[in-house]
Order: structure tokens, then sequence, then C-alpha cells
């Protein structure tokens, strides 16, 4: 108790020398900024640090506010009224019964003015505090109010009385010019002609904010070789500011005397402009239920690692967006590096009260990507725990295509054959000359890295096949070619011939449709699992139906023999034994690749052709594993609502999650099915595919070489935006405003022509 009691009154002596100080020797604000970090205790004797806010009472007792500097002033000012949460609490008694007030913040939210002291516990007044004009009333302004009761009518009170007012006006108009300058003419005048000079120069940034959006949109490289005012080769931004000039006056008027389109400037726009498309991607992010990442890496043309982060989220029209966010250099594409470049932006994007809302993030399948362990989606997971990796389906796909292709020796032989062909023709302009005369049609070069594969080369051979014999014959009859040329065309004249040959692309020609409508509808943004998952067994059923009638092809293709045989060729039950290895390999790794696991298995729930087994037996298994993959789910709510779906046969008709999401929304059952449209959201939001970080690549692609790779990563973020989110751009109406309050607030004083007075 002896120890308590001097530690309260060492705290009063504290105060007591603070509010008794002669602070005209604390001109220098360290010296302010030392006092107003004091060790004491409180009221009830713990210890603790008294580390006093410029706008806090106790600093303002302390330091009254007109002793203190103009600048010093302004802060205090844009502070605002400090608004602690204080710890009061008091006992009446009304006719025999207790009542115990206590304060709550809210009372801040019902008067902009009222102030707080956390030492003294005790309400002010924020302008009279500062101020303290004649008749301030002292209560206010100097010993503070405690007493809760009747608070509300002693601050209404309070708020009509004349000194409130004065002290009110004088905190408004401080750090502006004085009442009687603005009511006079000539300040009024000065006022006018300037915001009539902002509008004009706005006007014209705003044409130069255009012809950096039209580069960006196609793009094109803003810089040229030489942009002096002599040059013949300024650039296409030049060139085309020049142009809108030739249209608009205003903007021709402006570049006679100062252009203004310097390669600083250019840049200082490209930055702002990738600042409000980003700030506009992370608000719409922030405002969905869910958001999803894909991200994919690769080298560009300059020897740089590159990753893409793209994010995909519902926006507040319910429509599925995947927007291009950033290209990020790598020094090293290890783990490691990888996520916490991707956990340092996503901090950016997700608050940390919003970390729940990551429920997905798509890769290519790398191991350094997918490792369970160690990987990044590992990695990303213990940061964000909703997070669940998805493998690109299209990946899955070429992948699936490459064992089936790769694995037997005699259909790896035929591919390498098909392959031969686009390179003959490319090796000479004088063979494809002739091609484009007898065949009149380009055999596209075949790529591993293609998701489609070979499927172009194998459809464009067997279309154009005895076009495409002739075509090697007239080289061999022709006299123009060297001999090696004339070997090769008789070579490849006799492989087209080839009973083998012609089998396998009998076979696979068969086969690469149903390859092709795959991979297109995995390329859909707004593709969701349920629809994946009918796609895929649509696309295992077409391949069961090619592997039951392959006794006619091969019949088709034994009676169709050729009498030329550059080799013995197969026999048929060979032939029939490799064709059904090829579609057995297929349907047994789109089966395992393709397999709804963990917490793809959600998608089930919602599958329409299965809502008449449902309504007999429900799906626990199903309904558990999602309930577990996603917590935000009320299980219980979420059973109810499925059973009821499942019953009525109005939905049975509902192909996919995003048709039977869109069904809630028009007819306003958001509310009623709230568990299932969150769960709806939750399919749609999870990505299958990283085509769009593939597209993104391509985009890198061109900028970089247009751009003669010479930019900045900032510039290139910046073009790249404006190409990929060229639509975003365009929808956002007020996109050049907000380019040009950004610019303007970079410099301050030095761009006060384009800001309003």
């Amino acid at each position: 108790m002896q120890v308590r009691k001097l530690m309260i009154l060492a705290n009063q002596y504290c105060f007591i020398f603070l509010a008794s100080c002669d602070w005209t020797v604390l001109n220098d604000s360290h010296s302010r900024s030392a006092a107003c970090q004091l060790t004491g205790t409180d009221q009830c004797g713990s210890k603790h640090n008294i580390q006093m806010k410029e706008n806090s009472v106790l600093s303002l007792q302390t330091y009254p506010f007109t002793s203190r500097s103009h600048k010093e002033k302004k802060r205090i000012k844009e502070l605002g009224p400090d608004r602690p949460n204080l710890q009061i609490q008091q006992q009446s008694n009304n006719r025999g019964r207790a009542y115990t007030r206590g304060f709550t913040t809210t009372s801040y939210g019902k008067w902009s003015w009222l102030t707080g002291c956390d030492v003294s516990h005790a309400f002010f007044c924020f302008p009279c505090l500062l101020f303290q004009s004649p008749g301030t009333e002292t209560p206010w302004a100097t010993t503070g109010v405690r007493d809760l009761k009747h608070l509300s009518e002693k601050c209404k009170r309070h708020e009509s009385s004349r000194s409130h007012l004065d002290n009110a006006m004088r905190l408004q108009i401080f750090g502006k010019v004085s009442l009687a300058e603005q009511l006079g003419e000539n300040y009024r005048i000065g006022i006018r002609r300037h915001n009539e000079e902002v509008i004009k120069n706005r006007h014209i940034l705003s044409r130069i904010i255009d012809c950096v959006k039209f580069c960006g949109a196609f793009e094109l490289a803003l810089h040229g070789h030489d942009e002096r005012e002599s040059s013949d080769d300024p650039g296409i931004f030049r060139g085309l500011v020049d142009f809108v000039a030739s249209l608009d006056g205003v903007l021709k008027e402006h570049l006679e005397k100062f252009k203004g389109t310097s390669k600083i400037m250019q840049d200082e726009l490209l930055e702002c402009m990738l600042s409000v498309a980003k700030e506009h991607i992370i608000k719409e992010a922030q405002n969905s239920d869910f958001l999803s990442i894909q991200v994919d890496e690769t080298t560009e043309i300059a020897t740089q690692c590159q990753f893409v982060l793209v994010l995909r989220y519902i926006d507040a029209k319910s429509n599925v967006q995947e927007r291009f966010f950033e290209f990020i250099p790598l020094h090293s594409a290890t783990a490691d590096s990888i996520a916490a470049a991707l956990k340092e932006r996503l901090a950016v994007i997700l608050p940390e009260n919003q970390k729940s809302k990551l429920i997905s993030q798509s890769y290519d399948g790398a191991s350094v990507m997918r490792r369970s362990t160690a990987g990044v989606q590992r990695k990303i997971q213990d940061v964000y725990p909703n997070a669940h990796y998805i493998h690109c389906y299209a990946h899955e796909l070429s992948l699936i295509m490459q064992q089936a292709t790769s694995h037997i020796p005699k259909v790896r032989i035929f591919f390498s054959d098909l392959e031969g062909f686009a390179s003959f023709f490319s090796r000479s302009p004088k063979r494809t000359d002739v091609l484009d005369k007898v065949v009149a049609q380009r055999l596209p070069n075949s790529s591993d890295v293609r998701w489609n594969f070979h499927s172009c080369a194998i459809n464009t051979v067997f279309e154009y096949r005895e076009d495409l014999i002739c075509c090697f014959e007239t080289i061999q009859d022709s006299g123009d070619f060297d001999l090696i040329t004339i070997r090769e065309a008789r070579a490849f004249a006799m492989l087209l011939e080839d009973q083998d040959f012609k089998f396998f692309l009998q076979l696979f020609h068969n086969i690469m449709p149903h390859v092709d409508l795959l991979y297109t509808k995995l390329q859909k943004k707004d593709i969701d699992s349920d629809h994946i998952k009918k796609s895929i067994q649509q696309f295992q059923q077409d391949i069961k139906k090619i592997r039951n009638s392959l006794h006619s092809l091969v019949d088709q293709s034994s009676a169709g023999g050729s009498q030329v045989k550059r080799r013995r060729s197969l026999s048929p039950e060979v032939h029939k034994r490799i064709a059904a290895e090829v579609c057995d390999t297929i349907l047994r790794h789109t089966m395992e690749r393709f397999s709804f696991t963990n917490h793809l298995v959600s998608a089930t729930l919602l599958q329409g052709d299965k809502f008449e087994q449902f309504k007999i037996t429900f799906p626990e298994d199903a309904l558990s594993r999602t309930l577990k993959a996603y917590p935000v789910l009320n299980g219980s709510k979420l059973k109810t609502e499925l059973s009821l779906i499942y019953c009525k046969e109005d939905f049975r008709g509902c192909y996919g999650a995003v048709d039977l999401l869109q069904l809630f929304m028009e007819n306003n059952l958001e509310v009623v099915f709230s568990e299932t449209v969150t769960l709806l959201k939750i399919l749609i939001t999870t990505p299958t595919t990283t085509t769009e970080a593939k597209r993104c690549f391509s985009t890198l692609k061109r900028i970089k070489t247009f751009l003669r790779n010479n930019m900045n990563q900032e510039m290139l973020n910046a073009l790249a935006m404006l190409s990929m989110e060229k639509k975003l751009v365009t929808e956002m109406t007020d996109f050049n405003q907000k380019v040009i309050e950004k610019f303007a607030s970079q410099n301050g004083e030095q761009r006060a022509e384009f800001l309003f007075k």
C-alpha cells in the first residue's frame, strides 16, 4: 500500500510539473517532443509511458496552440480532435433506483468538435481549447466536463453559444485568406481567373492522357529515336499528340508555347495511370466476397525472370473479373523468393481482417509451386489458410496429350514426322512459294508448349493431304531446286502415302477436335468447377466412342491402302492395339488429373444433372468436405437450402454455377438461399486455369519488343495495365480526372495550375 501511494503521488507531481513548466524555453520541436514523453503511473498505480500526441488535450494545455509555429498549427488542424476511449463510469440514484452511466465512443460521432483527455478523463471542446476567445466557457476549454448526466443537452447548449461559434469559425478559416480579402472583388476575380486556367490546363492534360492511353491500349512505343522539335522521327506518342492538336485548338495553342510531352512527363503520367487502375482493382477486390489469385512465371526478352499476378473475383454487378495486377521481377525463381513477393503484394490487396477472403491459388504445376511441404502454395496457405491450391486444368490437358503421344514409340515417330512438314517449307521462300500456289494453305508450326498441341498441324495435313502430295511432286519435277530439296520432297510424298502415317493421321484427326473443344472451354473466364466437371465427362464419353469404333477405323484404313510402300506397314491388329492404348492413356490420365477431390468435391453439390439423385440420397460426404474446406459456410442452413433445391424441378435445368447464381440474383433469392449463394460465389471465384496469366505474357512480349527493351518496371506494368485492362480504363468515366488529381498532387505547389481554389 505504501508503494502504491508513493506511485500515485509521483504521478500527481509529474502532472503538476507539466502544468507549471515554463514552456517558453521549449521553443524547438525537439525539446517539446522530449517533454511530451514522460514515464509515470496512472491513477490505479500501474506504470506506463505518457506519450502525448500533438493534438491531445494534455499537449495543448501544456503548450498552448497560440504559442506554436504556423507549421505546427496547420498540422494540429489536419490531425483534428484527439478521441481516446475514456474510462468514465458514474453511479446515480433516481427515485430509489441505481443507474450506472458509462462513456461510449459514439459520442464523438454525434459532436465533431468533441475531444477527450485520457489523463483527466474529461470532455473538451477542440476549437475552444485551441483559441479560447473571450467568453469561452471554462469547463469546455480548461477544466473539462466529467459529468455524464444530461451530456447531450450540455453539448447542444455549448454548440449554440457565441464563443463556441467564434472559435469554430476561427478554426475553419485558419490557414486561409481572411474573410475580408475573400469578400474583396480583386480576390474573387483572381480566383475565377485561376480556376478558368485550371479548367484549360486540365483539358490539355486530359488530351495528353488520352494519347498515352491509346498507345498503351494498342501496345505502341511512346518514345521515338529522336524527340527533338526538328526530328523526322519523334515517335508515335508525339505524332499522335500533334495529330490531336490539329483537331483541338486549345491543345494546339498550348503546344505552340510549351510542349509538355517530354519523356519525364510521359513516365509520370504512366505512373499515375497505373496507380489509379490499381486502386480501382484493389477496391473491387476488397469489396468482393472472395478472391483468388493466378500466378505464372516466364523469362522475357531481356532475360529477366518475371512472374505475373492476376486477381479473380466477382464484382458488384455479379460479373466474374480476372484482372491483371502486376508483373513482378524475380532475381531467383525459388519458392522462398516467389512466396515472399506474393505475400508482399497480397498484404497490399487484402488487409489483415480480410485474409479469409483468399480462397484459391492457381499455378502451372511446377514442383517449386505445387510441393505440399516447401512449395509456394504451402507457404501462402500458412498465411492464408483458406487459399486452396489449384493445378491449372489447361496445363493438365497439355500433360495428358503429351503423355498419350510420347510414351508409345510409333506415335512419337508419327508426330516427329508431322513436325517435318512445316520445317521443310519454313527453310526456303522458294518452297513456300510452291506451297502457296499449289495448296494455298500454310502449315502451322507445331510446338510442345501450345496447349492444343499439334491439332492445327494434324487438321491441315489431313484436309490437304492430296494437295501436299501434288506440291511435293511439283518440287521434284521442277528444275529450280537443289538435289537435297528434291530428295526431301520425295521422302515427304512417300510419307503421305504411307499406310501407318495415314492411319495415325486419321486417328488423331478424330481425337483432336474433342481436345480442342475442351481446351477452348478451359480458357473461358466465366467457367466454374461444375461446368468443367460436365465438360470433362463429355470429353471422356467422346474418347470412349472413338475407342469403341476403332474396328471401323482400322477397316477403313486397310481398305484404302496405297500401292506405294516405303517400308513394311503395321498389321491392322497392331494399329488397333496402339489406337486403343492411346485412347486408354487419355482416359486414364483424364480421370486421374481431373479428379474432383478435397475442396473441389464441393462442385458436385450443385451439379444439376445429379439433383434428382441427391433428392433420394443426400451427398453427406461432399457436404462435410465442403464445410471442412470453407469454414465460412453455415452447415445446417446450407444443408436445408440444398435439400430444398434438390426437391424443386425448376433448378434442374441450370447448367453451371454461373447460371444458378444469376437465377438467384434475378429473382432476389440471394437472402433466402444465402449459404447456397456463398457456395456459388466460392465455386465461381475459384480459378481452374492460368490462361489469363499466359495471355499477360503474350502482351509482355509485344510491349518489350516494341519498346526496344529500354523501360523500367513501373513503365512496363503501366503499359501492360493499359493494354490488358483497356476495357476497365474505358469504363471508368472519371479515369482521366483521377489521373489528373494524382498527377497534380505529386509536387504540391509546383503543380498548382492543375488545382482549383
